[in-house]
């Protein structure tokens, strides 16, 4: 291969990359994945406010590309006693997060005596992900959502955050994910300040079932292998997670509403 020659005003000087540009290369961006790296993302999550405090769920499909990589995964999980997390994204390194989050709060509890307060929680998690900002910058961004009972205020509380660590506490209910927006509109529609948590699960259950429909990264439920999403509701109780079989039954009473309507209609 020759060096290139430049008529006068075309050099590019010491820029490498314009100079590939200009011989028809393309530049190497540092650390970036190759091109077939597969990437397991996962989506979508949501967490809604309730008079008992707040509901989390997130659907169980995983995705590489255009390729159902795992159907059962679980994306929702409880932080302490008091608090949960749902992750989006980059499932590899959300998990991660997700376990360091947990052994934290864990040794701060064991070391103080007492546990960390929701917002010092917040805090913490806002910190890790700030932590993984690079390897976002690399295709493996991770961008949780943050919920739990806050004992001094008696009241559930849920954060949402951005890939640089920003954190910002939502009043009524808080969506992650690729199908972020679809299940954004069906929470809005639906959301009833001071409802029953039941209520509140029923509004999750529709939520996910109308976003699978849009988002095909987003999976519904799976009648035929028994898969629903996981939910649970975070109030003066602790984190409970809903039984399979209740998260079975509303969405067969989902199916069987719309059956009776004459279908989904547009």
């Amino acid at each position: 291969m020759t060096l290139p020659l430049f008529e006068a005003g075309g050099d590019p000087g010491p820029n490498f990359s314009a100079l590939l540009r200009s011989t028809g290369l393309t530049p190497p961006v540092p650390g970036a994945p190759a091109a077939d790296a597969s990437i397991v993302h996962a989506t979508t999550v949501v967490a809604i406010r309730c008079l008992q405090g707040v509901v989390m769920a997130g659907d169980r499909r995983a995705t590489a590309g255009h390729l159902i990589s795992h159907r059962t995964i679980e994306k929702v999980f409880p932080a302490d006693q008091h608090s949960g997390v749902a992750i989006a994204g980059a499932a590899g390194p959300a998990m991660e997060m997700v376990r360091l989050f947990q052994l934290q709060l864990e040794h701060y509890e064991k070391v103080e005596g007492k546990t960390l307060s929701l917002d010092g929680k917040a805090n913490q998690l806002a910190m890790l992900v700030r932590n993984n900002l690079p390897a976002a910058m690399q295709g493996f961004a991770v961008v949780p959502l943050f919920a739990g009972y806050d004992t001094g205020r008696g009241e559930g509380r849920l954060f949402q955050y951005d890939v640089t660590g920003g954190r910002y506490e939502e009043r009524e209910y808080a969506v992650g994910g690729s199908g972020s927006l679809h299940a954004a509109t069906v929470v809005k529609l639906g959301y009833r300040p001071g409802a029953e948590a039941d209520e509140m699960i029923d509004l999750a259950v529709s939520a996910l079932f109308r976003t699978a429909e849009e988002d095909s990264a987003t999976g519904g439920p799976d009648l035929v292998r028994g898969i629903y999403p996981v939910i649970a509701v975070i109030g003066a109780g602790g984190f409970e997670r809903v039984a399979d079989a209740d998260v079975e039954a509303r969405f067969r009473g989902l199916l069987a509403g719309l059956e009776s309507r004459g279908g989904n209609q547009r």
